[in-house]
Formats: C-alpha cells, structure tokens, sequence
C-alpha cells in the first residue's frame, strides 16, 4: 500500500466541515490527514506534537482563533498553512501570516485542489529535505502501482487496442475524453477523472481540468503569468496548465523549483 507523503493535520471547530475536507483530500494524491482538532487549543497541542508538514486552519474556533493558534508557534516551525473560513473580512491578515491560500466556504474539490497543489508547490520549494524526501519516494512508489497498460476502444464498428505509451494526450469532451495518438484521436465514453486513475500517474498527470498529458511528450514548458505555463509537447502541439496544476506538473517533470 502507497503511504501518503504530506502529512496533514486539519483544525475546524464544524465536525461537519472537518468531513467534508477529509473527503475531498481523500480525492487529491499524496496527502495524510494525521489529526483532527475541533478547537484553537487542541490545535497547539496537536502542532507541537504531530508537526504537521501542512496544516488546514479554521479562523474562527472555541479557546483560540486561527491566527493566535499560528501566534503559539515560531514562524520557523509552523508548517505550511491552508486558512479556511466562511468570511471574507481576513485576506489581508491570512496573507500577512504568510498563509498560502486563504479557502473561503463553501468550496469544492476544484478549489480545494487548487489549494492543494499550491501547498505541494510550497513545500517543494522550502528546505524540508526530509518532506522531499518522502515526495520523491511517494511519487516512485505511486508510478509502480498496477495500472493500464492499453485501453480498449470502441470506434467503426471495430474494437481498437491503444498502448498507453501511444497517448500523447487527453482531452474532456462532456461525458466522453479524446485521446490523442499521434495523428489520431479517439472518443472513449468516460471521464477525465477515471481517465487518470486507470493510467499511471508517474506518467500521466493532469495539467488542466480537462486535459492529462503523457509526460513523456513534453518538449518544453513556457511560463505565463501567474505560475501557469505553455505545455510544448514534441509533437509541436501546444497545452494550457493551469497554475492549480503546475506543481504536480513539475513534480512529475523532476524540477524542483
């Protein structure tokens, strides 16, 4: 089994509002929840005993709010922070706390995912050598895992078998995803999201909402504003990634920073 490498600990005083992450985490690779606090003052005890690599952090909590649960700590032994909130009215304070994303609520796993890939970037980028660590033997061990190797398509009639390592591609396309081969594209009716989880994600990796890209297609990235950047692949053909899924790019890309 693939132990998760980012360990988590979330801090809500709503038990509801804790599920509802736990959930959705559930759904993003290489995290593990390792506590759980309903209030301000577990929250300190739980830091400075579990010593999360990131924390997900309720503002408004019973004993002590978010930013006195962040006051308790030294700026160097805070793990990276997540705030989450239903207001608005603290941006500016979650920034200068150095948080880096500020959740409002309601969200959903788009949003949360988002968040989830800005903290791995972050992560990535601090001295953490042990966390990195563990991200690169994640990402070995994960890449191992037993995935389709060829999937079998129905187009003219006919029953077509594509090699994964033929995929330069995919694309959503409503309930169906296009797979692009070379000069070839296939309609195959099923998601983007169950697409991902029957190829390897060491070699398939989600650069946008609706497109996965092999890869071992890329020839280039140029980067645009905002962390997002232009996917070259070899090919010539040129893809969008979003910033919310530029660090997983890069992850899988081996770059560092």
């Amino acid at each position: 089994m693939i132990t998760p490498a980012i360990r988590t600990l979330i801090a809500d005083d709503e038990p509801l509002a804790i599920t509802k992450l736990r959930v959705l985490l559930g759904a993003e690779r290489g995290f593990q929840v390792v506590g759980e606090c309903t209030s301000g003052g577990q929250a300190i005890t739980a830091l400075r005993s579990i010593k999360p690599d990131l924390l997900f952090l309720d503002i408004q909590m019973p004993e002590a709010d978010g930013f006195e649960v962040l006051d308790s700590l030294p700026a160097e032994s805070r793990p990276v922070v997540i705030l989450t909130t239903a207001y608005d009215q603290y941006a500016i304070r979650a920034f200068e706390a150095h948080a880096v994303d500020y959740l409002l609520k309601p969200f959903d796993q788009e949003r949360l995912h988002s968040a989830a890939e800005r903290a791995r970037s972050e992560l990535f980028k601090s001295d953490r050598s042990e966390l990195t660590g563990r991200l690169w033997e994640w990402l070995a061990r994960h890449s191992q895992s037993t995935r389709d190797e060829r999937l079998v398509i129905k187009t003219g009639g006919r029953i077509r078998f594509v090699e994964a390592d033929e995929i330069d591609w995919i694309e959503a396309s409503a309930n169906y995803v296009r797979l692009h081969s070379g000069k070839q594209a296939y309609l195959v009716r099923e998601g983007i999201t169950r697409i991902s989880e029957r190829l390897d994600a060491g070699r398939f990796v989600r650069v946008h909402r609706s497109i996965l890209v092999n890869v071992q297609r890329v020839k280039e990235l140029q980067p645009c504003n905002s962390g997002e950047y232009i996917v070259v692949l070899k090919d010539g053909q040129e893809l969008s990634c979003s910033r919310g899924y530029s660090a997983g790019l890069r992850l899988c890309l081996g770059i560092h920073v």
